[in-house]
């Protein structure tokens, strides 16, 4: 059966409310020390989709969403430059920015959303490899964000970039209803599976 794209557009949001509540479930079911030790770094495998001196697009996770600080100091420590979404204001294009070190936090302010990211006077970067936020996945790798569009837009503008989603175990949909502009993910790291590289 065909779905019209109005269905569709249905269809994600009353997932995008059922997946957001299992992951809260999920996250506030966590001992803190476990959840402390989780994405503490990439997989190894992950190594073909990150060559050397790439620069590494990483989001600032807010709420329940899979943490980043870790992987974020582990590719500076390796060498890599480090860039962030920036938003010049609310529905303006997202952007990235450089973010100069994972260990200063003076270097971030909070962006019209109310997640961090760097100052404006930061050098604007495109990311060699991003890794994304998201609410659901699939073992294949198509992935359902926030609805907002703005890392579907970025991707379609950077078609070569991989893009590697962040997501806790409870995450994983059987399916996902699609639409034209949605690009499979190369990769899904959670706390004990890699799904991937595709």
């Amino acid at each position: 059966m065909t779905l019209e794209p109005s269905d569709i557009v249905r269809a994600k949001a009353a997932l995008r409310k059922s997946l957001r509540a299992t992951r809260r479930d999920h996250v506030a079911a966590l001992e803190p020390r476990i959840k402390a030790l989780l994405f503490m770094r990439p997989p190894a495998a992950l190594g073909d989709l990150i060559p050397a001196g790439a620069t590494i697009g990483l989001y600032h996770a807010i709420g329940d969403e899979a943490p980043t600080a870790a992987y974020a100091r582990h590719f500076h420590d390796a060498g890599h430059k480090l860039a962030m979404p920036f938003f010049a204001r609310r529905g303006a294009p997202m952007e990235f920015r450089h973010w100069a070190s994972p260990y200063h936090d003076e270097l971030l302010e909070p962006d019209p959303y109310g997640a961090q990211q760097p100052l404006s006077d930061a050098e604007p970067l495109a990311p060699d490899v991003l890794f994304v936020p998201l609410i659901g996945f699939t073992a294949t790798g198509h992935r359902l964000g926030q609805g907002g569009g703005y890392y579907d837009r970025w991707l379609e503008q950077y078609p070569d970039a991989p893009a590697i989603g962040m997501a806790w175990d409870s995450q994983l949909a059987e399916n996902l209803p699609l639409e034209a502009h949605d690009r499979p993910l190369s990769a899904v790291v959670t706390p004990t599976r890699l799904y991937g590289p595709f």
